[in-house]
């Protein structure tokens, strides 16, 4: 008997993420199998990134496993979904028990459940893997399992929450043995002449922005002892040689004291990769940013979401926009690349918040942007607030959250303009600020991009 741990994210089925091709491990199920191994547990971890879903299909149908436990997101639940509807009707999968595990289940439980799913984990899922596992393999009662949902008579029923894990220094290291580690790896090479892999310091957020959802680790801060991180740094050196490291912690500095241990730990052990990670800026000051500079970063996306001190107060985000545009300038100046996080269309926001946005964003001059407009993750206190609003409401099982649409201050078209009118007038800035000749051209594009999405915008208020 074996359980089968799986997702459902086809790389070659995705037209946005081909254009990109920055792919990475699915590192919360390469946790659950490493686990799953020191407790004497047959497990296979089938990472579909680089295959398809008939290949998937194939290995179930092979392994017959007792249990399929499966991880879910925004992003890949439309799939799952097709997945579950295969393996609960074709008998050649053997009936396998089906567990879904990841954020998007935990406000979704009955949506799950009534597409065949037999279990949901609702937060964490090392320890609730390995208790629920057991209790199938040995047709044992569950319903004492923490951290669990499932239906009883046709109704959700929920177990206890399940407790944190409080020492993350009992988590064994991620099995990245049971992946085609050498895939991401080349692929990365391929189109941008370096790889990355990923490392998980921390779990939880302490902080309290609304439009984040907190489903899985909850609003807590646990850290990994920061001689582990370094050793797992050095083993990747020296096993799989990565030319980059990317932080997936959502604030990398939370703890200077930590950062501090990090700093000297990655030196004594000589096992620095440059790396990028995500952080704060009141979370940043000059003996911080020298010392993650000399611990390899070499880039940090500071969290703004909009350059308007209103928008960033609806957002519960707790920072001044002017501390968020001075970390990023210092940052700058020590030689260190910089990113951040626009969202725009967040309610309440008006012309005046767009212009603010593009001039912040002008002044503090990241290295890099990335845009989205904001949209309501059920759990959230954004989705609260906002659901009584909701006037774009599709079908569950064939659509995401993301094509939730809500009322606005203008239309949802307007807003589409907007982050065309933001990208071209400040990628128009950065090559003004270049003063080369030669991007003469390129600036003259730009600029009539942006004046033409400042009319679309025009038409559509």
């Amino acid at each position: 008997m074996s359980i089968i741990l799986t997702h459902a994210y086809y790389l070659f089925e995705d037209p946005k993420e081909q254009l990109i091709m920055r792919p990475y491990a699915p590192l919360g199920l390469l946790y659950i199998s490493a686990y799953l191994n020191e407790n004497h547990i047959e497990n296979h971890l089938y990472d579909t990134t680089f295959y398809s879903k008939e290949e998937q299909l194939n290995f179930i149908e092979k392994k017959q496993p007792k249990a399929i436990a499966i991880y879910t997101n925004l992003m890949t639940k439309i799939n799952v979904i097709k997945l579950v509807n295969i393996l609960k009707k074709d008998a050649k999968y053997g009936f396998p028990k089906i567990i879904l595990g990841g954020p998007d289940i935990t406000y979704n439980c009955e949506n799950y459940l009534n597409t065949g799913v037999d279990f949901l984990i609702i937060g964490e899922g090392e320890q609730t893997t390995l208790e629920l596992y057991q209790a199938i393999a040995n047709n044992k009662n569950y319903s004492d399992i923490p951290g669990i949902a499932y239906l009883e008579n046709g109704s959700v029923k929920k177990t206890a929450p399940r407790v944190k894990m409080k020492s993350l220094e009992l988590l064994p290291l991620p099995n990245r043995a049971a992946i085609p580690v050498e895939k991401y790896l080349d692929t990365w090479k391929t189109h941008h002449g370096k790889s990355s892999m990923t490392i998980s310091t921390q779990r939880g957020c302490p902080y309290t922005c609304k439009w984040c959802s907190t489903a899985v680790y909850g609003q807590s801060y646990r850290r990994r002892p920061a001689n582990m991180v370094a050793q797992e740094l050095k083993m990747l050196k020296e096993t799989y040689s990565p030319d980059s490291i990317w932080f997936v912690d959502d604030v990398f500095t939370v703890s200077h004291k930590w950062i501090k241990s990090f700093h000297e730990e990655v030196l004594k052990q000589d096992a620095i990769i440059p790396f990028e990670c995500i952080t704060r800026a009141e979370r940043l000051d000059d003996e911080i940013l020298q010392l993650l500079k000399e611990a390899g970063c070499f880039r940090i996306w500071i969290g703004a979401e909009s350059g308007s001190q209103k928008i960033i107060d609806a957002m519960d985000r707790r920072v001044d926009v002017n501390v968020v545009k001075e970390a990023i300038q210092k940052t700058n100046a020590l030689g260190i690349e910089t990113g951040t996080f626009i969202m725009v269309g967040y309610p309440g926001e008006d012309e005046e918040d767009i212009r603010e946005t593009i001039s912040y964003l002008k002044a503090a001059n990241p290295t890099h942007f990335t845009i989205t407009i904001a949209y309501p993750i059920k759990g959230t206190s954004l989705y609260n607030e906002i659901e009584n609003k909701i006037t774009v409401q599709p079908n569950w099982e064939t659509t995401t959250d993301r094509e939730i649409d809500f009322k606005r201050t203008y239309s949802r078209k307007y807003y589409d303009f907007a982050v065309r009118r933001i990208v071209n007038e400040v990628n128009y800035n950065k090559e003004l600020l270049k003063g080369k000749e030669k991007n003469r051209l390129s600036s003259l594009k730009l600029k009539t991009k942006s004046i033409i999405a400042k009319t679309g915008m025009k038409l559509y208020k």
